[in-house]
């Protein structure tokens, strides 16, 4: 369970000791998908131009916007001499 999942099960499990209603309960995702075990998440903030910008690109080539980020990241590393990670 993730560090704030666990805060979450803490939070339900002291209002219902102060007495919330027993049939009230609340889900707790306890894994993550298949596809995301063992990633980390990267983000960053942009405009909002940008964020439709990449999402319009993304569609016009029939792809997903983290494929489009994980291609624009291997490129930087390239770049750099970096060995691409491949991520898609």
């Amino acid at each position: 369970m993730s560090k704030f999942g666990a805060m979450k099960q803490q939070r339900a499990e002291k209002s219902g000791a102060i007495g919330a209603s027993p049939g009230l309960t609340t889900a707790t995702p306890t894994t993550r998908a298949q596809t995301r075990q063992g990633k980390k998440a990267v983000s960053a903030y942009f405009s909002p131009e940008v964020s439709r910008g990449l999402n319009m690109l993304a569609a016009e080539q029939g792809t997903t916007l983290q494929a489009l980020l994980g291609e624009a990241i291997d490129l930087l590393m390239r770049q750099h001499g970096k060995h691409p990670f491949g991520e898609r």
